[in-house]
């Protein structure tokens, strides 16, 4: 391949040598991908200190729901965008089945639980959510309490965002032969394989039960105050930046 000035540069920094030589056989094509990731990541990330540090000076709350398949990687995109923020004003929310009590509560009870005071960002891993796809298609909800989340939850968004809240709604999109490809690396791992749960394997048997759910989802609950923003995320380090230029493009944040 002809490499231009600017590549060449590129290969010769630090971050280049570095990724030249922790490969057992040199790419230059991957290798100066990877350098271009790393380096709009790092301006990316030093965008979102200086967002972060708008909302802190100005008391506003942002909600950001990370929604998709399993191994669709929105636990990696949030590992990025929260690397170099302060850990003291922001906090990742993954709840775990609701206990007996919270099975008693109007079902976004434990969300509003969670949503961010003044100058606070929370982020969820999955969310409210899980009552359009995950329970339905799993049989963890009835069809009535399906129902009632779906004619509710855009009212509620409403009222998260008339609180004078940022909300922000990332779906990550992956196909099937990709979602494949991803559980089987994850169950060859050795340091990975604790990820792999028995609700995974069955996600892969339900794929078409999500696909009808995820389509109802994103259709009814796309409304004008809150949109989803569907990332296409085949390509891990493609999601990563596009979700992050998303925030940075929809908060007014002082550039």
């Amino acid at each position: 391949m002809s490499i231009s000035p600017e590549e060449l540069e590129l290969l010769n920094s630090k971050l280049g040598l570095r990724s030249l030589f922790a490969s057992k056989n040199i790419d230059l094509e991957k290798t100066l991908r990877e350098i271009k990731y790393e380096l709009r990541l790092r301006e990316l990330q030093a965008e979102l200190v200086k967002l972060q540090a708008w909302a802190i000076e100005n008391r506003k709350k942002i909600v950001i729901l990370f929604e998709g398949r399993d191994a669709a990687g929105k636990g990696g995109a949030i590992r990025r965008i929260t690397a170099h923020i302060n850990p003291r004003y922001f906090r990742i929310v993954a709840l775990n089945k609701p206990t007996e009590d919270e099975q008693g509560q109007w079902y976004f009870q434990r969300y509003v639980n969670k949503l961010p005071k003044p100058g606070k960002i929370v982020f969820f891993d999955r969310s409210w959510y899980n009552r359009a796809v995950v329970e339905p298609a799993h049989g963890f909800c009835t069809e009535e309490e399906y129902k009632i989340f779906m004619s509710q939850v855009n009212d509620f968004e409403k009222m998260i965002m008339e609180s004078n809240t940022y909300l922000i709604k990332f779906y990550f999109s992956i196909t099937k032969e990709e979602q494949g490809k991803r559980f089987d690396d994850i169950q060859k791992s050795n340091l990975k394989r604790w990820k792999m749960t028995p609700m995974d394997e069955r996600a892969r048997e339900l794929w078409d039960v999500y696909t009808g759910y995820k389509e109802v989802m994103l259709k009814d609950t796309n409304s004008d105050h809150a949109p989803w923003v569907i990332i296409e995320a085949n390509k891990k380090t493609e999601a990563r930046i596009a979700a992050i230029e998303h925030i940075l493009k929809t908060i007014p944040y002082n550039k």
